[in-house]
């Protein structure tokens, strides 16, 4: 049976083109635009993200004395302080060039506290006291931060350039007690009440902030793709920040995961931009040619590009008998003996991508191997060069694809038994290739690669959009929190 390949052997052997001699490896061959309503949805998961983890939140007690003619001085308690609910109506998120600006605005909060308070007067020499519970609602609330972004050591630090909250109303009803007597001296805890909401707001969003930077400063810099490769997914200099769109560059290339000897590339960097025909679309990822080829380098210098057929759908083109009319003189020295195919890359294959087509060319050595008792004895080689067209989608956050044949040509490179009629072996090599490696070519490639996005999202609605010498995804995404918690 053929040997399995590596995931995405075969993906390299159809999307890659030569490389050449020095890796650029800070370089940048990815680029991944997030458009205004990618943004959008960002705010909102993250406005979503941060009422979920602060909600319930406890305020710290407020205490207060005050003067009352005839009463003298009356204490007042608020404690157990807890806003319970928290509602955003209209929110924005502006990039600009020094950060992300994001507002909400029109934000109201519910609050439940216990209120209590005692005095004594002249008037009677005992103390009094009473207790309840009341009801607070903030209204107008109005909650700004600014965030900005930068590069640091190859991963993306977020800071907290600026954070405000502003109360604009505050009602409060009391339950319990003589509230409606009282209801007058609980009102002139207002401002202090809109201070400590404003303060914890302020405060948890600081501490929100810290949170989201260390889990993207704990962000891998390799996605693993198999047992073999990974992909570098280092951040390449800082964020590129417009009116409507935050664009990142990483390095994107392929890497190997074991530490294999494999030479160092140069990959011509041609600044892969993002260009997708929807507007409406929240994200956009432009893969360079570059990607592919150093996928290609990887695992054709690791040598992995070699396997051996021993079973096909027509098992008698396996023995010498099925070749006797094609190459008598193989069935005269070797009869009714069985064989197998080993096939091996002879260079990385060669990738082309236009605005219209994605074409493949593979160069292949196609040794004939006879089996004889114990021994494989190798008969003749024959050089293929495989000229294919794919295409290419998207399957959760991998970029798969498939390949068909167009044509190929071949020609003899060497023989033991003598000269071989190169037109009558011909259509057994297109059904070979139709039958065995086309087929394997498109079960490795169904599998795919992954794309650089972050755990928790996947891309919806995807577009593939072919440009001169890149690939660009363009799609919306979907979160769904794992089982570990939000992000």
């Amino acid at each position: 049976m053929a040997q399995t390949l590596p995931l995405c052997l075969l993906i390299t052997c159809l999307l890659l083109i030569p490389s050449s001699q020095i890796q650029q490896e800070q370089e940048a061959f990815t680029t991944i635009v997030i458009s205004q309503q990618g943004l959008d949805f960002l705010k909102n998961l993250l406005i979503t993200q941060a009422i979920s983890s602060i909600i319930p939140l406890k305020l710290p007690n407020i205490t207060k004395t005050a003067k009352f003619p005839f009463l003298g001085n009356v204490h007042m308690l608020l404690s157990n302080i807890t806003i319970y609910q928290l509602q955003v109506l209209d929110s924005y998120v502006k990039p600009g060039d020094t950060g992300l600006a994001i507002v909400a605005s029109g934000t109201t909060c519910n609050l439940s506290m216990d209120w209590s308070y005692e005095y004594s007067t002249w008037l009677y020499p005992v103390e009094i006291s009473d207790k309840g519970h009341a009801s607070v609602q903030v209204e107008g609330m109005e909650v700004g931060l600014t965030l900005g972004l930068k590069n640091q050591e190859g991963t993306l630090k977020l800071s907290l350039m600026d954070c405000g909250c502003y109360v604009k109303d505050i009602s409060i009803k009391l339950d319990g007690g003589a509230s409606w007597f009282y209801q007058g001296m609980i009102n002139a805890f207002e401002e202090q009440i809109g201070s400590a909401v404003e303060n914890a707001i302020t405060q948890n969003l600081g501490e929100g902030i810290l949170k989201l930077d260390l889990f993207l400063q704990s962000l891998p810099k390799e996605i693993p793709v198999d047992d073999d490769a990974s992909i570098n997914v280092t951040f390449v200099d800082n964020p590129s920040l417009s009116n409507s769109s935050v664009g990142f560059d990483i390095n994107g290339l392929f890497t190997a995961r074991k530490k294999v000897p494999i030479p160092m590339y140069y990959y011509e960097n041609t600044l892969p931009s993002v260009l997708c025909t929807e507007p409406t679309k929240m994200l956009g990822i432009s893969l360079d040619v570059a990607v592919f080829n150093s996928a290609s380098a990887l695992y054709y210098d690791a040598k992995f590009m070699q396997w051996i057929v021993d079973k096909i759908p027509d098992q008698s083109l396996l023995n010498t008998a099925g070749w006797r009319f094609i190459v008598p003189q193989l069935y005269k020295k070797y009869p009714n003996d069985d064989m197998n195919m080993n096939l091996s890359l002879s260079s990385p294959p060669i990738l082309r991508i236009s605005e219209h087509n994605l074409d493949a060319t593979v160069y292949a050595d196609l040794i004939i191997d006879v089996l004889e008792a114990d021994q494989v004895i190798p008969v003749a080689c024959i050089s293929l060069v495989i000229r294919g067209s794919g295409s290419v989608g998207i399957a959760g956050n991998n970029l798969v694809g498939s390949v068909k044949l167009n044509d190929f040509s071949m020609s003899l490179k060497w023989s033991n038994i003598g000269n071989l009629r190169m037109y009558l072996i011909q259509p057994l090599m297109w059904t070979l290739i139709q039958t065995v490696f086309v087929p394997q070519a498109n079960a490795h490639l169904a599998k795919g690669f992954p794309l650089p996005i972050i755990h928790g999202f996947t891309v919806q609605n995807a577009e593939i959009i072919f440009s001169r010498s890149k690939i660009t995804v363009c799609g919306d995404v979907e979160f769904r929190e794992s089982a570990s918690g939000p992000l």
